[in-house]
């Protein structure tokens, strides 16, 4: 067993245990290592900017959640925060006087938005955001760049990963490509000649 194997001995034994429980034992894909290889490392908790996981090691999060943790893991504010909300009750499926307060909070912050719509996650925001712009201009193709991840979405999972491991493909066989281009990223001219080449046909 070679020195990495042993350190991450705790993960492996999870990670076995997973994939008989979870789809590639994982609930999301690039939670599985593949691009990058080795075992999966199992968080055991956060605090501040570091995250430690089941073997004791000890990392720098860069990832925050995939962005939403802005206040670092286990901030003693959002914490007592969250107890204090939870302590009323965890999810009711209404709307609640805590949504409005947030709403207006972000609307002080960025004056422009005129409504403000919450939902459980980025697929879902940028799902709404492309149905919103499909409905108004009333086109049906999107433009997006290569490697980008927009989400868990038929449409948004074209060329999401890197260019050299996907070749360009979608990710899952049951995506629908045919209405989704994907471009370099910062090439406006390759921008420019997919508008040229899809008039009046691209939403967003």
């Amino acid at each position: 067993m070679s020195n990495v194997q042993a350190s991450t001995a705790r993960s492996q034994q999870l990670f076995e245990e997973a994939q008989e429980l979870l789809p590639g034992g994982v609930d999301s894909p690039v939670r599985a290592f593949k691009a990058v290889g080795g075992t999966p490392r199992f968080i055991a908790r956060g605090k501040g900017s570091h995250v430690w996981d089941v073997d004791g090691h000890r990392f720098i999060d860069y990832l925050a959640s995939w962005g939403p943790l802005i206040a670092g893991h286990a901030h003693p504010g959002v914490v007592a925060a969250i107890q204090e909300a939870a302590a009323n009750g965890t999810s009711f499926g209404a709307t609640t006087e805590a949504e409005l307060e947030l709403a207006r909070l972000v609307k002080a912050a960025f004056p422009s938005i005129d409504l403000v719509r919450f939902v459980s996650s980025g697929t879902e925001a940028t799902m709404t955001a492309l149905r919103l712009a499909r409905a108004y201009s009333r086109r049906e193709m999107i433009l997006k760049f290569d490697g980008g991840y927009h989400g868990h979405a038929d449409g948004l999972l074209v060329k999401a990963g890197s260019g050299p491991l996907t070749l360009g493909a979608p990710d899952s066989p049951g995506v629908l490509a045919g209405r989704t281009l994907s471009v370099p990223y910062n090439d406006v001219r390759a921008v420019r000649e997919a508008f040229e080449a899809h008039p009046r046909q691209i939403a967003a």
